[in-house]
């Protein structure tokens, strides 16, 4: 069971590394504002942000997310998901997507497998990120709407995109019902 949230890891890397929220924000282009918000609040508005901390204190992203067990292989059982992450748009609004690890527990792994919660708040404020890597998506339910660059896609259950995540993008529900994904994002070491 995790005993640390997201921004608590955060911070202790940080202080590992004798990191000041100045440095971090100089290493990863974010506002030394947000930062604060991601260690104090744990708020996050999408995995570019928190993918490009990680990239700056040297370790993957699912360092932040798992307790470092090894498993091999590694099975999750679909009443054995837990919610690892949710994504806010501020520390007092609704959550907009909630981020489920398929991955947590193989600390050797390549590539972080999520199944995601698109809820309809996610639909609201499309800020784009952009990250190194590629990802891969698999709409479950409902329907996903994928910005990419300029161009926008709508997906239904069943479809799928694989894109390269240097491009900035936004996945969210489209409409007013939530929605479903598969995901795996690789991010190059």
């Amino acid at each position: 069971m995790k005993t640390e949230k997201v921004g608590q890891r955060i911070r202790t890397f940080m202080e590992k590394q004798e990191m000041s929220v100045d440095v971090l924000s100089e290493r990863t282009g974010l506002d030394v504002g947000f930062i604060n918000n991601v260690v104090e609040d744990d708020v996050y508005p999408s995995l570019g942000p928190l993918l490009k901390i990680a990239k700056a204190l040297d370790v993957r992203l699912g360092t932040f997310l798992d307790d470092q067990i090894s498993k091999d292989p590694l099975v999750v059982r679909r009443e054995e998901r837990k919610e690892e992450l949710s994504m806010l748009r501020g520390k007092d609004k609704p959550v907009a997507l909630k981020f489920y690890s398929l991955g947590s527990g193989k600390s050797d792994r390549h590539m972080e497998p999520f199944y995601v919660e698109l809820l309809p708040e996610s639909e609201k404020s499309k800020d784009l990120s952009s990250h190194e890597g590629e990802e891969f998506i698999v709409v479950y339910s409902g329907q996903v709407e994928v910005t990419y660059g300029t161009e926008s896609y709508v997906l239904e259950a069943g479809d799928s995109i694989y894109y390269n995540s240097i491009v900035p993008h936004y996945v969210s529900c489209k409409g007013a019902q939530a929605a479903s994904i598969y995901a795996v994002l690789y991010i190059p070491s």
